[in-house]
C-alpha cells in the first residue's frame, strides 16, 4: 500500500467508526538499530535509523476528557477518560496512544483535552521494529500540534519514553522515539543518551550497492515479561559495584577489575554494554571515514555479544545471521530487545536474492516457523501527511 493510501484509508476508516471527518493524519516510521543494542538505558550510544515502514494516526480533537482509540489491528474501540490514565492490563496495545497522552499532560504542563483516534500501520509488529514507537511518536506529533504545548521533538521522545515506562510498563530507554522523530532519509540517528546529543550520520548504502534486510523470525517478542527488566538490573548492579552511576562510566579497560568483584552473569552483562558502546563509536567512525562496507565485522561481534555476554538471542535469530554471513552478507545481527524479533543483514543488492532462498529453506530444514524477509530504507521522521 502507497503512502497516499494509507493516509486516506486512515482517514476514511476514522469517518467510518466515528461519524465525522479528522482533524489529520499525522504518522510515524518504524525504526532500526543498526548497532548499540541495550545500551540506551545506561546512557551509552546507539545508532538507529527510522525506516519506510509507518504508522498512521487519524486524529481529532473532543470537546470533553474521553480519549476513544481504534485500529485496523484490533476489533476493539478502547475508552478512558484524561483524568483515569494508569499502568492497566486491560488497555492493551492502546497503553501505547494513553500514555502519550498522559505524559504529554505532564511535561508538557496542560491539562489537554480528549481526542478520537484510529490507527493504521504497516510496521510488523513483535519484530524488534519499534511499532510501539511509530504508535507514540505518531500520537505525540499529533497531540502536540493540536493541544499546542509545542514540546521539540527531543522532548516528544521523552513524552513517548516516560509513556512507556510509566503507563505501558516497559522499562526502556529512549532510543526508539528519537528514531522515530528525528531521523532523515539516508541517515541514521548517532544518538548519545546521556547527553540526548543527537547527530545525523550518513549511511550510503544505496552509494555503494548494499541493502538492509530484515529477516523477521515471527518469534514475538515482549519487552515487559521480565527479561528486559532483569537485564536492566544487572547492568545497575554491575555500575554500582564500578562506583559508577551508569554503564556508560565504565570503559573497556576497567572490565579486568570488573570481573574480579562481579559473578560470572553480572561481569557479562556488564562487558556487553561497554563493547557495544566501543561498536558503535566505531561504526560512526568507519560510516565517515571508510564507508558502510567496512562496518561489517562489528555488526558480527554485536551479535555473539548479544547471543553470549548479554543472552538475549533465540535459535532462530542465530540462524538468521548464521545463513546470512555464509552467503555473503556484510554483517549481520539480532536487532531490537531480543528473546525474539528480527534480525538485520546488510548485503550487496546482488546477494539479496541467494540470502532470502538460503535462509527461507534453512528454517524450513530446522522445522522454525517461516520468517518475513524484506528491505528497508532509512526514512523521514514522524510527519503531519495531512
Amino acid at each position: 500500500m502507497t503512502t497516499s493510501r494509507n493516509i486516506e484509508s486512515a482517514a476514511a476508516a476514522f469517518e467510518a467508526r466515528y461519524g465525522y471527518a479528522p482533524t489529520g493524519v499525522w504518522s510515524a516510521p518504524g525504526r532500526v538499530n543498526l548497532i548499540g543494542e541495550h545500551t540506551d538505558y545506561n546512557l551509552g550510544f546507539v545508532l538507529p535509523f527510522a525506516i519506510n515502514r509507518r504508522t498512521y494516526a487519524a486524529i481529532s480533537l473532543r470537546q470533553d476528557q474521553t480519549v476513544r482509540v481504534m485500529s485496523s489491528f484490533s476489533d476493539e474501540q478502547h475508552q478512558i477518560e484524561l483524568a483515569d490514565i494508569s499502568k492497566n492490563a486491560a488497555n492493551d496495545w492502546a497503553a501505547y496512544p494513553f500514555g502519550v497522552a498522559w505524559a504529554l499532560a505532564k511535561l508538557g504542563q496542560t491539562a489537554g483535552v480528549g481526542f478520537d483516534a484510529y490507527f493504521e500501520s504497516d510496521v510488523p509488529v513483535g519484530s524488534g521494529l519499534s511499532s510501539s514507537a511509530a504508535i507514540e511518536c505518531s500520537t505525540s506529533l499529533a497531540l502536540n500540534e493540536l493541544w499546542q504545548t509545542n514540546l521539540s521533538r527531543p522532548e516528544l521522545a521523552r513524552v513517548g519514553q516516560l509513556a512507556e515506562n510509566e503507563i505501558v510498563g516497559a522499562p526502556t530507554g529512549i532510543m526508539d522515539q528519537s528514531a522515530s522523530l528525528l531521523g532523515e532519509r539516508d541517515h541514521a540517528v548517532f544518538l548519545d543518551c546521556k547527553s540526548l546529543e543527537a547527530q545525523s550520520i550518513e549511511l550510503g548504502f544505496d552509494d555503494e550497492g548494499l541493502e538492509l534486510l530484515i529477516i523477521d523470525t515471527r518469534v514475538a517478542h515482549r519487552l515487559n515479561d521480565g527479561g528486559y527488566a532483569t537485564r536492566r538490573a544487572a547492568c545497575e548492579l554491575g555500575a554500582s559495584q564500578m562506583n559508577a552511576a551508569s554503564l556508560r562510566e565504565v570503559s573497556i579497560d576497567q572490565l579486568g577489575k570488573a570481573k574480579e568483584i562481579m559473578d560470572d552473569v553480572t561481569f557479562r552483562r556488564v562487558r556487553h554494554i561497554v563493547t557495544e558502546n566501543e561498536r558503535v563509536l566505531e561504526t560512526v567512525e568507519k560510516l565517515r571515514t571508510e564507508g558502510p562496507k567496512s562496518i561489517g565485522a562489528l555488526l558480527n561481534a554485536s551479535h555473539v555479544s548479544m547471543r553470549d555476554d548479554f543472552e538475549i538471542s533465540i535459535d532462530e535469530l542465530d540462524t538468521a545471521v548464521d545463513v546470512a554471513i555464509r552467503h555473503g552478507a556484510v554483517g549481520a545481527r539480532m536487532t531490537g530487545g531480543g528473546f525474539g524479533g528480527a534480525a538485520i543483514a546488510l548485503a550487496p543488492i546482488a546477494k539479496v536474492s541467494e540470502i532470502t532462498l538460503a535462509v527461507l529453506a534453512e528454517f524450513e530444514l530446522l522445522g522454525y516457523g517461516k520468517p518475513n524477509i524484506f528491505a528497508v530504507t532509512a526514512d523521514q521522521g514522524a510527519r503531519r501527511d495531512r
